[in-house]
């Protein structure tokens, strides 16, 4: 049995339906979410899947098996080593679960939860947390928003156990978990919701830059690369700004997203009557704006100024 769930968490043997999940071995960067834990992990299999189908109706055929890894012989020289092992599954989605009862890096947890838009006494707990779990997507939809719905369905269910917060790590951005439990407001449908998230919200991050020597604050985003999408910036006067750019870039990505449509320098958008943006690529002095992607910078003209 042990050998038969390895093999299939590494991607050996073929899916078959009604059949055990099996990860895709072509997927060679999968989207992912890390999950925090106050505490040590405490998951079981069953509880798990009975958490996986209540979730949502979609999932009511949801499977999780869990194994529990035997610590190593010897320190590995990174000085971590998974303590669980795990593959969620529903319909054509197939998620792999590694859990850890160590802290993640901390440089990775600063990267997202500094930038994260929740209370500073939050992100002192973020900081503390004692385990963490990493999902990944190895399943078998092409659309990456369905890969992150997944992912996120996954942390919402598991949440339940301990996890108090869930990251980000390529968009550097981290939501409390409770956001991903469903809630009166969803109507009965998580995954609905799951869904409409404004892409910068987790799927992809919005981060704010005080950059020395420059005035003013960036605001930017992580991470769309992942949607096919680019990634997006722009030089506010101050953080009050960040409401008003975070809108924009969300309803910018989801019409890109929804048309298939393309962004490119030179580019100019109206949002209203008075006003009016053009589009350019970043400049090497800009190198706080890199992107694992490309990155457009959204600059303020003057109506007369646009279509030119």
């Amino acid at each position: 049995m042990t050998d038969d769930f390895l093999d299939r968490f590494s991607g050996k043997g073929v899916p078959r339906i009604g059949g055990p999940p099996v990860a895709n071995p072509r997927l060679r960067d999968p989207v992912g979410l890390q999950c925090l834990w106050d505490g040590p992990l405490a998951l079981d299999a069953n509880e798990v899947q009975k958490a996986l189908r209540d979730y949502h109706p979609e999932m009511a055929e949801a499977t999780a098996e869990l194994l529990e890894v035997p610590p190593p012989e010897k320190t590995p020289p990174h000085g971590i080593e998974p303590t669980l092992l795990g593959l969620l599954a529903w319909d054509r989605h197939v998620v792999k679960l590694v859990g850890f009862n160590t802290p993640m890096p901390a440089e990775a947890v600063e990267a997202c939860v500094r930038p994260a838009h929740f209370a500073a006494e939050y992100k002192a707990r973020a900081y503390q947390h004692q385990s963490h779990v990493m999902l990944y997507y190895v399943g078998y939809d092409h659309d990456p928003l369905e890969q992150y719905v997944a992912v996120a369905a996954c942390a919402g269910a598991i949440a339940y156990f301990g996890a108090s917060f869930v990251l980000n790590e390529t968009g550097h951005t981290a939501v409390p978990a409770a956001v991903l439990h469903p809630h009166e407001e969803d109507a009965g449908d998580i995954l609905r919701a799951l869904r409409n998230f404004p892409l910068p919200f987790l799927y992809c991050g919005f981060v704010k830059l005080e950059v020395e020597g420059v005035p003013g604050v960036w605001m930017r985003t992580y991470g769309c690369h992942r949607f096919g999408l680019p990634d997006l910036a722009f030089h506010a006067p101050g953080h009050e700004y960040g409401a008003t750019t975070f809108e924009l870039f969300g309803n910018l990505l989801a019409y890109l997203q929804r048309t298939g449509h393309h962004f490119a320098p030179g580019h100019t958008f109206q949002i209203d009557d008075t006003t009016f943006f053009r589009l350019r690529a970043r400049t090497l002095e800009e190198w706080y704006l890199a992107s694992e992607g490309s990155m457009l910078i959204a600059e303020r003209i003057r109506p007369e100024e646009a279509n030119r």
